[in-house]
């Protein structure tokens, strides 16, 4: 499958193991992993850096192996999630350094046009979690609008 915003091929990847059972190696209980989860929660992280964190300093493969329930989940379940989907807030702070980027060089078409690229993103996917519910319909997205 073609990429997004260019004319290039996707991006290579491992595949995900089939079992839902965790490895036999890994050792840690489904409450020490959400333990894990939590805490790193409370010291300001996102759930992407929380699966990276349990993945190289704890050998946890995947939570969701483990415990059942994504790092998402856990968190949802213990009033820890953000408002916004990590993805999405991702997209808003990008959007949000292009926007400073232009307003110190207005020239930069590219940029301009690249912003715009990311702004499409942006309500692509808040429609989508606006229809999962997961976002308020009224939701906008913070950062000053296309240059």
């Amino acid at each position: 499958m073609a990429r997004m915003h260019s004319g290039k091929r996707g991006r290579s990847r491992s595949t995900r193991p089939l079992s839902k059972k965790p490895p036999p190696w890994c050792k840690m209980t489904s409450d020490e992993v959400e333990a894990l989860v939590v805490k790193y929660a409370k010291e300001g992280n996102h759930p992407g850096i929380i699966g990276t964190i349990l993945r190289d300093q704890h050998a946890v493969p995947l939570v969701k192996q483990i415990t059942g329930k994504s790092v998402t989940q856990i968190l949802r379940d213990n009033k820890l999630a953000g408002e916004v989907p990590e993805d999405l807030s991702n997209l808003v702070d990008t959007a949000a350094r292009m926007n400073r980027h232009l307003t110190r060089f207005k020239s930069d078409r590219m940029s301009v046009h690249r912003l715009q690229l990311v702004e499409s993103k942006i309500h692509r996917l808040s429609k989508y979690y606006k229809r999962k519910g997961v976002l308020p319909q009224e939701w906008k997205p913070r950062y000053t609008g296309a240059a």
